[in-house]
C-alpha cells in the first residue's frame, strides 16, 4: 500500500496519528480473529456432531424402512422454523428458536400401533437435518468474518505499520538533514561575517596609521594632511 506524505511537519503529524491508531486497533483486532477462530471450530464439532446425529437417526429410519412404506407423509408438516438473531464475536448468526409443526388427525384404532412413534421420529429427523442448516450457515458468517478480520490484521501488522515507520523514519532524517544544513549554513554564513569584519577593522586600523612625507621645504605632512 501506498502512503502519501510530504517532507514537512504537518505531514509528520498526521503519519504518527494514523500510526498510533493503527497500533491501538491491531490487538482488539488480533483478539478479534482468535475469538472468530475459536468459534468457527466450536460451530464445525457442531456440525460434525450433528451429522452423526443425523446418520444414526438415518440408520434407525431404515431399520423399519418397511414400516415407513405404510405411513402417511401428509399427516405432518413444517409449518415454521422460528429463530432468532445472535452476537458472537461482533458477528450477527441466526439462531434456531423452534420448529413448529402442524399434524393432521389419525384414528389411533385403524392405523398401526408405531404411528405415535413415528411422529416423534419424523420431527427428531427434521429438527436435528434443520439445526444442522443455521448451524452451517453460522460457520459460513463466522469463517467469512474470520478471514476479512485475518486480512486486515495483515493489512496492519506486515504493510501499513511498517510502511507509516518507515515513512515516519524518512521524514525524520530529512527534516533532520534540512536542520543540520541549515544549522552548518548559517555557520558559514557566521563565519564569513566574521572574516570580513575581521578584515574591515584591519584595513581600519591601517587606515589610521599615521604616515610622514616631507615635501620640496623640508616640512612634513602628517597623515591627517597638516604642515608641521
Amino acid at each position: 500500500m501506498a502512503i502519501n506524505y510530504q517532507f514537512n511537519k504537518t505531514s509528520l503529524q498526521a503519519l504518527e496519528k494514523d500510526l498510533k491508531m493503527r497500533q491501538r486497533t491491531l490487538p482488539t483486532l488480533q483478539s478479534k480473529e482468535s475469538a472468530l477462530r475459536l468459534e468457527v471450530k466450536r460451530a464445525k464439532d457442531e456440525i460434525k456432531a450433528l451429522d452423526e446425529e443425523v446418520d444414526r437417526r438415518i440408520k434407525d429410519y431404515d431399520q423399519m424402512l418397511a414400516l415407513w412404506g405404510e405411513f402417511d407423509t401428509s399427516l405432518i408438516h413444517v409449518d415454521d422454523v422460528r429463530m432468532s438473531i445472535k452476537k458472537i464475536a461482533g458477528v450477527r448468526v441466526p439462531v434456531l428458536e423452534e420448529v413448529v409443526y402442524s399434524t393432521k388427525e389419525f384414528s389411533i384404532f385403524s392405523s398401526p400401533k408405531w404411528f405415535a412413534d413415528g411422529f416423534s421420529q419424523l420431527k427428531a429427523i427434521a429438527d436435528v437435518g434443520i439445526r444442522q442448516e443455521f448451524v452451517r450457515r453460522k460457520v459460513e458468517l463466522l469463517d467469512y468474518a474470520r478471514k476479512k478480520t485475518t486480512q486486515k490484521v495483515n493489512l496492519f501488522e506486515k504493510v501499513q505499520i511498517p510502511g507509516y515507520q518507515d515513512a515516519i523514519r524518512k521524514i525524520k532524517r530529512f527534516m533532520e538533514d534540512e536542520e543540520n544544513l541549515s544549522k552548518s549554513s548559517q555557520k558559514i554564513v557566521k563565519s564569513k561575517r566574521e572574516a570580513e569584519a575581521r578584515m574591515a577593522e584591519e584595513l581600519a586600523k591601517k587606515a589610521g596609521k599615521v604616515t610622514v612625507v616631507p615635501d620640496e621645504t623640508g616640512k612634513t605632512l602628517d597623515g591627517k594632511g597638516e604642515i608641521s
